[in-house]
Parts: structure tokens; C-alpha cells; sequence
């Protein structure tokens, strides 16, 4: 076994998007329960999108999985364009007037902002897309690495 045999095959890319989205899953969870801010229905929809990425990551990740991607990737994509919405509706003054949201806490209230653009949705859009962007890296080293594989046969 090469000294590097072990490096090229542990999946850091794959670790990465679990983290990430374990720090999503928490960092939502901490703002509902502990610090009280009820989360609003865009929020809700992200939360249902990035929960079950943390269980599939992880089983990805103690199962070796390198083609989760074809089963995280809709979940990330589709959550991300909610919260770009969840992002534009507010920023952008015409679509604070939707009713999307309905009864309950409006989906243009900002309960955080950070440096006049880092809200909530944000951070949500941070994540999603960084698990897209690692399980595909993941996903394309891997085929590299089978494709090498077998010309070595």
C-alpha cells in the first residue's frame, strides 16, 4: 500500500457537506429552541430540505458512499432555491407583499443581519450550496478515481 493510497481514498469532500450540514441543522435548531425566533414558512421548507441531508451525509459517510450525490444534490439544489427566494422576498420590496407566508411570522422579517446583507436565508443559501459544490467534487473525484482504476487493470 502507497503512503498517499490512504489520502486520495478518504472522501474530505464528502465529510465537508456533513459538517456542513450538521452546522446547518444545529445552527437552525438553536435559533428556534433556544433563542425563541419562530421560524416562518420559507423557513420551515428549508429545514425540511437540509434535516434529512445530515442523516443521509452522514450515513454516506460511514458507509463510504461516493454516489450520494445522486440523492443529496435535488435536496440541496431545490432547498437553495427556496432560500434565494426566501433571500430576494427580503430584499426586494415588491416581493414583500406576497402572501406566501400567510398567518404567522412574515417571511420578509429579518431576525439577524450582519453587515447589511447576511441574514438568515443567507446562510441557509451558504449551506446548500456548499453541499452541492462538495458532493459533486466528491462525486467527480470519484469517477477520476474509478476511471484510473481500472486503466491500472
Amino acid at each position: 500500500m502507497k503512503s498517499n493510497e490512504f489520502k486520495d481514498g478518504f472522501n474530505y469532500w464528502l465529510y465537508l457537506a456533513w459538517l456542513m450540514a450538521i452546522l446547518a441543522t444545529f445552527g437552525s435548531l438553536y435559533l428556534s429552541e433556544i433563542l425563541g425566533w419562530t421560524p416562518c414558512k420559507l423557513c420551515w421548507f428549508q429545514r425540511i430540505f437540509m434535516y434529512p441531508l445530515t442523516v443521509l451525509l452522514g450515513i454516506a459517510c460511514f458507509r463510504n458512499d461516493r454516489q450520494i450525490a445522486l440523492y443529496v444534490l435535488p435536496l440541496s439544489i431545490v432547498g437553495g432555491l427556496i432560500s434565494a427566494y426566501h433571500y430576494a422576498e427580503q430584499h426586494i420590496q415588491a416581493l414583500q407583499n406576497q402572501t406566501f407566508c400567510g398567518q404567522g411570522v412574515s417571511c420578509s422579517q429579518k431576525y439577524f443581519e450582519a453587515f447589511g446583507f447576511i441574514t438568515i436565508p443567507f446562510l441557509a443559501f451558504i449551506a446548500f450550496a456548499c453541499i452541492s459544490l462538495f458532493v459533486t467534487i466528491d462525486y467527480r473525484n470519484d469517477k477520476k478515481q474509478s476511471g484510473s482504476r481500472r486503466n491500472k487493470l
